[in-house]
């Protein structure tokens, strides 16, 4: 007789320390109870650059994450946003120790895990994971989807039995709505949003605490989104997960996130709760993501709307001071010479801008939600 689906990757005996009492929407009334889960301060990330092959030299460095500060409260979503190549996923990848970082600390549970390595590393795997952006790419071609999902049991020694496993895994498949009678199907077999189901089920397998979603819905159909986000928020409330959510679709996060924080050239210049965030966005960059969001409103669409001037600068050469003074429509010479510091502007909200934005000036733009 099969596991019940909803208990297996659950809590279980001994479980009932790591799992947050609440998710999704109840981590706003957490947001100030107890430890964060998860601790980012000062955290660097830069890949050199190298001129020559036999003798290379380092001519430069692009910075990809540069001096990032944040917390994760435990149960809630927090959703990173901004362009690409701003440095969410490198982020991500910092936050999970699949890069070292330059420079700077993570602490995850109360424990810095920045310089751990070996055993103990992977102790601290078992208690993150990820989803990737790409179903196609993320998952084995030559493996089947039984085995995929069971691999995460085999490395963490858990569920040693080949009838266990095959149990448990059965239990996952179903747990995230795929047929678990497909347990020796190739990945091949299945369409992009079953694939993104396997992802969210192997990452599940070891019951993690925190779970980073990276642009998990960017590559499917727009019919399908909707069914993994759903799934999403099911496994979190169902698991009391705390969920790090990385997207480009703002209406997306929007509707995913407690707290929202926006990145541009490796730094965040805004966070707060997402009310805050769309309610009353303060920094140029801010408002200029959510003036592109479209709107089903056909007086509003013909609207003037201000795009941002001039190409993104390149993360190995940024500009100085405040990083969007080259392309921001408010800049004036103060931003050209000092780099503002990440200030409270009201309603929990913290934003790194010298001038930030007023209510007029968010409804020049078009952003209609401010008050």
């Amino acid at each position: 007789m099969r596991a019940d689906p909803v208990e297996q990757p659950g809590s279980s005996a001994g479980e009932g320390d790591r799992r947050a009492p609440a998710a999704g929407a109840h981590a706003r009334g957490l947001a100030g109870a107890g430890e964060p889960l998860v601790q980012v301060r000062d955290l660097v990330k830069h890949f050199p650059l190298t001129r020559g092959i036999v003798m290379q030299r380092r001519i430069g460095a692009v910075r990809a994450v540069d001096g990032v500060s944040f917390d994760v409260h435990r149960g809630e979503t927090l959703g990173l946003v901004g362009e690409t190549g701003c440095g969410k996923s490198t982020t991500a990848k910092l936050i999970m120790r699949l890069l070292d970082p330059t420079a700077g600390e993570v602490r995850f549970d109360g424990r810095d895990i920045t310089r751990l390595r070996g055993a103990r590393l992977k102790a601290v795997r078992r208690e993150m994971q990820i989803v990737f952006q790409d179903p196609y790419s993320s998952l084995n071609p030559r493996k089947t989807v039984g085995s995929i999902i069971a691999e995460p049991y085999a490395i963490h020694s858990l569920k040693r039995s080949k009838g266990e496993r095959k149990r448990a895994v059965q239990a996952l498949m179903e747990t995230v709505g795929l047929n678990p009678e497909h347990y020796n199907r190739y990945p091949h077999e299945f369409s992009g949003g079953q694939r993104q189901r396997i992802g969210v089920a192997r990452a599940l397998a070891v019951k993690p605490k925190l779970l980073i979603a990276d642009e998990p819905v960017s590559a499917l159909d727009v019919s399908i989104q909707a069914q993994v986000l759903n799934l999403l928020s099911e496994m979190q409330r169902r698991f009391g997960l705390t969920l790090v959510f990385i997207a480009h679709d703002l209406s997306v996060v929007r509707h995913m996130c407690d707290r929202v924080a926006v990145m541009y050239l490796g730094k965040i210049v805004e966070i707060g709760p997402a009310e805050a965030i769309y309610d009353f966005p303060r920094h140029p960059y801010t408002g200029a993501l959510l003036s592109a969001v479209p709107v089903a409103d056909p007086t509003a669409s013909r609207r003037p709307r201000p795009l941002l001037s001039g190409d993104l600068p390149s993360p190995a050469n940024p500009p100085e001071a405040c990083r969007f003074h080259t392309r921001c429509p408010k800049a004036q010479e103060r931003c050209a010479l000092e780099e503002p510091p990440l200030e409270d502007k009201g309603r929990g909200a913290r934003a790194a801008c010298h001038f930030p934005l007023t209510r007029e000036e968010l409804a020049a733009i078009g952003v209609r939600s401010a008050r």
